[in-house]
């Protein structure tokens, strides 16, 4: 049924050139124009509310995205939704993002599983460091087990002190580069990021183990199977935090009743039959005759130091905790520890209680459950549930790698690309990042944990003390109260940690240490680079105080400039676009109101002829809502032409020319397909000399 729509706009004048910074919508979306049965007919149809693909927004000059403006458009696109779909999940909205955040016992599951699943192997490395002083060097293992349950606790106090003091997350970062500056905000980054791939890795090479110690004839295809995993964990992650969470919330428990299990069962067994003796596997690492010196104590202390590796994750991501997040956050921090240290220093006396010793191809939790309870079903119940807890653990990397990510992309270290939230809210980008990264190391040390683990701690270690450090220097500089106490507890925590990432350093450097302190150093400077050319470009563009722009008409047509900022390139931009036509509105694309609103109030003191339609995208989406309004503008006054005009920097280089317009292009290609629309983009060169517009 059609009707005829109330106050339709003057033959003279179409409906699409009717828009004002109060009506954005007159008749947009309210009355469509279709053609008619018979040559040259016409009728106006009122737009059903399921159809329509913009609301009304709240507040003055806002519409609102609805899912209709971001549905495939062509069948390849519809293909490509359903495939997302079932791999990753229905689109969900922005507004659904507090449903996303973790309840505390999930979120133990997302950010506990590396630290708790290294006390699967930690106790391995302490062993395999003390054989090669000889038998009687594995009794250390104990004293060496108690010192880092110590300096557990220390960086647990420490880090609940960093949730309380800075509970929008970034952990390491964000408290260095608050208190130190830039250089050491980037140096504990680049130590984060090459930790985070390293616990991918670290991991599932151990998960693999796991695997391969109860199933021999899986050791030669462990890199295949290892990349697999790490193919299916990205995955998993792409569907959003929470599902993931549910999914890695049964490992996680599963791990920690069966360690229960096997502490219970194996010191049972003690008690019953204290001569009970682990077999040698074939495998075992031989003994060593080079005798007990300090520095292999001290090595074996920083091979045992990867038990607490990933202690810092929860301090990296309060934003994901339910409310109140920074108490949720420090109370899960605690229960971590507590399981953690129990964990591993049990393992370690069942371990030199029953004389077991570092294999090659059988870890020791897999050594001491075969003694305790040999071939039977929880031998293999624990094996299993080990097995995927350290496949698993990953996800620990997957929760914070992509969050810091998007925080030095907000502060311009990284591509703002790593800012993008995907269809569930997950930072895509990251996550895809962190899986590629991760397989590639894989594939370089053929999976062998023995050879990954030597590049791991001493960047876990850097960040601890930049951080602790820094925490010092917050307590001093905000002298809030009780900071004397909480001072001396930082101060503490950045003393060991620093003794600790020393000691990693020097007795770890020729093992393969000196590629994660290189990794991390061109990390760095990378981030800096990125950084300087943001800078820069910002520098260029950087409105004059006096700028104002206003108009004269010359010639009628509908004229579209997407905006993201106001800036000289985006006035250029708009200059350009009047002398086209005086009926130009800006389209600015959000998820974020807030920040739409304050780019409306310098829009309207800069500009003073062209409105500013912001357009809420829940979903996320840039593209599809602008082709929508395209559509709607078409449909009401059918066969116009629609000139969209782009701005487009030009950098000096051209690799830096994938740091922007990426946007822009996609918003082109799509444009470039669709009848009756014109592109045009209006160059801004960021290596040209600032000409006299561009004076400040």
């Amino acid at each position: 049924m059609t009707t005829e729509p109330e106050n339709l706009p003057p033959e003279d004048e179409p409906t699409s050139l009717r828009i004002s910074r109060k009506n954005p919508l007159p008749h947009v979306e309210s009355t469509e124009i279709r053609q008619g049965g018979k040559p040259g007919s016409r009728y106006a149809r009122r737009v059903r509310t399921g159809e329509r693909r913009f609301e009304r927004g709240e507040d003055e000059g806002t519409v609102r995205a609805t899912a209709v403006a971001t549905a495939p458009r062509t069948d390849a696109q519809r293909f490509w939704r359903r495939i997302r779909k079932f791999a990753v999940g229905a689109p969900i909205s922005s507004e659904d993002v507090e449903e996303q955040k973790l309840p505390k016992w999930k979120a133990l599951a997302v950010f506990s599983s590396d630290v708790l699943s290294s006390s699967a192997y930690a106790t391995d490395e302490i062993l395999l460091v003390l054989a090669a002083a000889g038998a009687a060097a594995l009794t250390y293992s104990i004293e060496i087990s108690a010192a880092i349950v110590l300096l557990l606790a220390i960086v647990t106090f420490s880090y609940r002190q960093t949730i309380g003091a800075y509970p929008n997350g970034g952990g390491a970062y964000i408290v260095a580069r608050e208190n130190f500056g830039d250089i050491a905000g980037l140096s504990a980054a680049a130590a984060l990021a090459v930790d985070y791939v390293l616990t991918v890795s670290v991991s599932i090479a151990a998960g693999v183990l796991a695997i391969t110690s109860a199933f021999p004839e899986l050791h030669s295809l462990s890199v295949e199977i290892s990349v697999g995993v790490v193919a299916l964990i990205t995955l998993l992650n792409l569907r959003g935090v929470r599902e993931s969470a549910t999914i890695f919330a049964l490992p996680t428990y599963a791990f920690i009743v069966s360690i229960v299990i096997l502490l219970i069962g194996g010191f049972a067994r003690l008690l019953i039959d204290p001569g009970l003796h682990a077999d040698i596997p074939e495998s075992v690492h031989p003994l060593g005759v080079s005798g007990l010196s300090v520095f292999i104590l001290l090595r074996a202390f920083s091979s045992g130091c990867a038990a607490i590796t990933g202690t810092e994750a929860i301090s990296n991501g309060v934003p994901a905790f339910r409310r109140p997040e920074s108490r949720n956050a420090a109370l899960t921090l605690v229960w971590m520890a507590v399981i953690l240290g129990t964990f591993f220093f049990g393992l370690t006396i069942l371990a030199h209680e029953f004389g077991v010793q570092h294999a090659d191809k059988v870890s020791v939790p897999a050594q001491i459950a075969k003694t305790v309870f040999g071939n039977s079903p929880l031998f293999y119940f624990i094996q299993a549930s080990t097995a995927l807890i350290l496949l698993l653990a990953a996800n620990t990397s997957y929760a914070d790698f992509p969050r810091l990510g998007s925080i030095l992309a907000r502060d311009r270290f990284l591509p703002h690309q790593f800012t993008f939230r995907g269809d569930r809210l997950a930072f895509s980008n990251g996550i895809i990042v962190l899986g590629v990264a991760a397989s590639l190391l894989l594939i370089a040390f053929d999976a062998d944990v023995d050879l990954l683990i030597p590049l791991y701690a001493f960047g876990v270690f850097v960040s601890f003390t930049l951080s602790q450090g820094g925490m010092v220097v917050h307590w001093l500089r905000l002298r809030e109260p009780g900071w004397r106490r909480s001072m001396v507890i930082s101060g503490i925590g950045a003393t060991a940690t620093g003794v600790v990432a020393v000691i990693v350093g020097g007795t770890k450097f020729t093992e393969g240490a000196w590629i994660s302190m290189i990794a991390m150093a061109l990390l760095a400077l990378t981030f800096h680079a990125i950084h300087r050319h943001y800078v820069g470009v910002e520098r260029k563009l950087e409105l004059p105080p006096d700028a104002l722009v206003g108009s004269q008409a010359r010639h009628r047509q509908a004229v579209l400039v997407p905006v993201d900022e106001l800036n000289r390139a985006v006035l250029r931009t708009v200059d350009y676009a009047r002398s086209i036509s005086p009926n130009v509105t800006a389209l600015h694309i959000t998820d974020d109101l807030e920040r739409g609103h304050r780019l409306r109030r310098e829009w309207e003191q800069t500009v003073l002829d062209v409105p500013l339609l912001i357009i809420d995208s829940p979903y996320r989406s840039f593209v599809a809502p602008v082709l929508s309004y395209v559509d709607a503008l078409d449909k009401s006054d059918p066969g116009q032409y629609v000139t969209v005009v782009l701005p487009e920097f030009r950098t000096a280089w051209p690799w830096q020319r994938w740091l922007h317009n990426q946007s822009a292009r996609r918003l082109r290609n799509a444009l470039l397909d669709r009848p009756h629309t014109v592109v045009v983009e209006v160059p801004y060169h960021l290596a040209a000399p600032a000409g006299p517009d561009d004076e400040d």
